[in-house]
């Protein structure tokens, strides 16, 4: 656990890790939203 945040392989898995999580939840509430939309508002 102390070469997770002492090295720089370790910050940037940490990063990494944190970007991947992130990205996965916004793409969970931008899906969501656009699932939940009526597509003939767009027409």
């Amino acid at each position: 656990m102390g070469e997770l945040f002492t090295t720089d392989i370790g910050l940037l898995s940490v990063f990494t890790i944190g970007f991947v999580i992130v990205m996965g939840i916004y793409f969970v509430v931008f899906f969501s939203k656009k699932m939940n939309e009526d597509p003939r508002d767009h027409e």
